[in-house]
């Protein structure tokens, strides 16, 4: 049977508890085995690069000097073409933008922009709904199939979009979809924490102090909430690509990082 990596550890964890709590009720054992699963089904779920529920790809290959720079919760109006004009002005440098279905819509020439420049969009929902990870697989389903056509009509590709579920948080319900769907999950190895940070140096301070080849690095060019922006990492952008130049490290796309 064809089930997804979730169901099986779900089967595989109320086995376990099932045969622990008939043969050893209350004991150190069955509760010992209770708190493993789920110890192990919180991992999958709120631990981003877990590969628990579902395959999680966090970085591409450390032997070759290229990294991925990846935005979230765009296209914004102010901030994305700040970024794709001082990604132009680098010469060169790719990234990919994991776009939000809903902001897509209304700003689709942003989008257009991105891909006539070799630019990459990824899927990361439709709504970026706090209450995601609480949808129902068929839900789960509309989400990702919305957000999908879109990408696919304007990228004028047939392919299932790289995909980056909100927060990070992976559930059984989108686990399901995405086995269905073959879709490639990606998560991020350093997160330049620019959601919360206030100075752009500093971020781009933090992103240089420890990139390696191979990274997938995790910044922001929108934000989920409406008339909301997020303009940091627009700042450190220009330090960050400097700092690459120096250290031979070449900005690529997702996919291209990825490429054997």
């Amino acid at each position: 049977m064809n089930i997804c990596r979730a169901d099986k550890v779900l089967l595989a964890g109320g086995a376990a508890l099932l045969g622990s709590s008939a043969l050893l009720t209350a004991t150190p054992l069955a509760i010992g085995a209770s708190a493993a699963f789920l110890a192990v089904l919180t991992d999958g779920i709120f631990r981003p690069s877990s590969s628990v529920l579902y395959p999680t790809i966090s970085h591409g290959p450390r032997d070759r000097p290229r990294v991925a720079l990846t935005f979230d919760d765009g296209p914004d109006p102010e901030v994305t073409p700040a970024i794709l004009d001082t990604l132009e002005a680098a010469g060169g440098a790719r990234a990919t933008f994991f776009v939000i279905g809903r902001h897509l819509e209304r700003h689709r020439h942003i989008a257009a922009r991105a891909l006539s420049e070799g630019h990459e969009l990824g899927n990361h929902s439709w709504m970026h709904s706090y209450l995601q990870n609480f949808y129902r697989t068929d839900q789960q389903q509309s989400d990702v199939e919305r957000s999908t056509r879109l990408i696919q009509e304007l990228s004028g590709s047939h392919a299932e979009p790289l995909y980056r579920p909100p927060v990070g948080l992976k559930s059984p319900p989108l686990a399901r979809v995405a086995h269905a769907r073959k879709l490639k999950v990606i998560a991020w190895s350093l997160h330049s924490r620019d959601t919360m940070a206030r100075d752009a140096d500093a971020t781009a301070a933090r992103v240089l102090s420890r990139i390696a080849p191979g990274d997938i690095v995790l910044m922001h060019d929108g934000h989920e909430r409406d008339g909301k922006h997020r303009r940091l990492a627009a700042a450190a952008l220009p330090l960050i690509l400097r700092g690459l130049r120096e250290r031979g490290l070449a900005s690529v796309t997702v996919s291209e990082l990825l490429r054997v």
